[in-house]
């Protein structure tokens, strides 16, 4: 009987993240069952909230796939981009209410504007976009609710409501509009 001088192969690692998120998504897939669903959110309602990988939206919100449009970007602003997503959201696919989400200790509160003029000055080009970096969570919460809310382009700014999430209880706190 002979022995191999070699032990079975293992299965290599994952190189990169992106390669294990490709292999998760391999197993996910696996199990996959068509939910039967379109693009409108059974909700009607699209949630505006910053990127934070500490927000888990869907357990935060008690929501479930397919109940809502989710919109993200750094400090959960609303920018041009968010009112083309909210547009399309709304006069496509049926959504009537937003919800606008920032968070406690956001790095948006922690960078400035300057930071488009470093980007400058290391790629020889200004980005078109503003930072929009803030200092009060409350009063971005506030400019975000008023730029939805005076938009021309959204249909549904009667129901548009901000809160900052606590990312050490996990509660929401509403901010209420300018008086």
């Amino acid at each position: 009987m002979s022995t191999s001088a070699h032990s079975p192969a293992e299965p290599a690692a994952p190189a990169t993240v992106t390669d294990r998120l490709v292999e998760a998504n391999g197993r996910y897939a696996s199990e996959f069952k068509d939910p039967g669903m379109d693009a409108k959110p059974v909700l009607q309602v699209a949630v505006v909230a910053c990127m934070d990988a500490r927000l888990d939206l869907h357990k935060a919100l008690g929501l479930a796939l397919g109940d809502c449009h989710t919109i993200r970007n750094a400090g959960g602003v609303v920018t041009d981009d968010v009112i083309r997503s909210l547009a399309i959201s709304q006069r496509a696919l049926g959504t009537r209410s937003i919800v606008l989400i920032h968070h406690t200790g956001c790095g948006m509160e922690s960078i400035t504007e300057d930071f488009r003029q470093e980007l400058e000055h290391e790629v020889g080009q200004r980005p078109s976009w503003a930072v929009e970096a803030y200092t009060d969570a409350d009063q971005d919460v506030r400019q975000s609710m008023q730029r939805a809310r005076t938009s021309p382009f959204l249909k549904h700014t009667d129901d548009v409501r901000g809160f900052v999430f606590d990312v050490t209880t996990g509660k929401l706190r509403e901010v209420l509009p300018a008086a």
